[in-house]
């Protein structure tokens, strides 16, 4: 009798076990409907409408597309211990479960724009801390709590635009000290606390426009010291304070404000005269910027209002307050100086009487 397989020691067979799979991995057949290219490296099966991966990636894969696919949900993906980048955008996808990405110690770029995530778990971030890029837009997201990215130390850029999110967990930034790039566009944030990028200090690029935010602390910005660029636009922005602005202290700062409805009295028009001063901030659409109040301004470019008008303003109020402490200080001597006479005129009377 023949065995089909030559004797070998336990301790062989095993080390044949482990290497095995990983050797025939690496040669396996792709994904069906799926394109593979350099020894199984890059795996594309874009585009395929498929409900689900019947047929799981090589081991040895390290960039796959699954975007555009009708996933509902996402496949296991837990043997990929090699793969770096991932794409799962334009799909269907609800949820992530907890640790899901925990295995994928090596993953540096996940793409999720265009599904329909409601929230992020607690331990959604477990496992990524290799990830550099983070894309979630166009999600439903409806707020990021302190938690979600807690594993991202790591992370340079992070794509949350075109969510419905309208609050930050305080310390939702908290370790994103490496971040650079955040986009927050297209939510629905009102406002914005001093401790909201308070760890940003690598921040370069900060986009919230088109969002409703109506107020924003002074020391808001004050931490980004890498910001090289700022967009505003498009908010529910009525008055803005110039230490909020002044405060950034990147030099060559890009700041864009236009699509706000600016409330043009004197105290923005001279917040604007202060802002354009400054040199380490550069205002790009300054000649955008309109009025929406008083009435009688609305639709004015701001660039185009007199400012004088407001010196002068200035200059009247200073002399009606000037006239009036003088009055007053003039009708306090007279009364006290009435009050010392009337005792003295008092006596007098008295001994022309005797």
């Amino acid at each position: 009798m023949h065995l089909p397989f030559p004797m070998l020691s336990p301790a062989l067979w095993l080390d044949l076990l482990i290497v095995l799979p990983s050797v025939t991995s690496i040669h396996s057949l792709c994904p069906s409907l799926c394109l593979c290219g350099s020894r199984s490296l890059f795996v594309n099966c874009s585009g395929t409408n498929l409900s689900s991966i019947l047929i799981l990636p090589p081991l040895a894969t390290e960039f796959l597309d699954l975007s555009s696919c009708s996933l509902h949900t996402l496949p296991p993906l837990h043997n990929l211990w090699r793969l770096q980048t991932i794409l799962l955008a334009q799909n269907v996808i609800l949820q992530v479960g907890d640790g899901y990405w925990k295995s994928l110690r090596s993953l540096q770029i996940l793409d999720l724009n265009g599904n329909k995530i409601g929230n992020l778990s607690v331990s959604f971030s477990l496992g990524l801390d290799s990830l550099t890029h983070l894309f979630l837009a166009h999600n439903l997201l409806h707020c990021i709590s302190k938690y979600s990215f807690q594993h991202l130390h790591n992370l340079e850029l992070l794509d949350l635009q075109g969510n419905l999110i309208s609050s930050l967990d305080s310390g939702a930034f908290r370790s994103l000290t490496k971040l650079r790039h955040l986009q927050l566009q297209n939510n629905l944030l009102q406002s914005l606390t001093n401790d909201d990028f308070s760890v940003l200090q690598r921040l370069e690029f900060l986009d919230l426009s088109g969002n409703r935010i109506n107020h924003l602390p002074s020391g808001v910005f004050t931490p980004l010291h890498s910001l090289t660029f700022l967009n505003l636009q498009n908010n529910k922005l009525r008055h803005l304070r110039f230490q909020t602005l002044s405060s950034l202290p990147s030099p060559g700062t890009l700041l864009l404000l236009s699509s706000n409805p600016w409330e043009c009295d004197c105290d923005l028009q001279r917040m604007f005269g202060k802002l354009r001063s400054l040199q380490r901030i550069s205002l790009q659409d300054g000649e955008d910027l309109n009025c929406a109040a008083p009435s009688a301004l609305k639709g004015r470019a701001l660039t185009s209002l007199d400012t004088q008008l407001c010196v002068a303003e200035t200059v009247t109020v200073l002399m009606i307050t000037l006239t009036v402490a003088v009055t007053v200080v003039g009708a306090i001597v007279t009364a006290e100086r009435s009050r010392k006479k009337g005792p003295r005129n008092q006596g007098n009377e008295m001994c022309g009487q005797e």
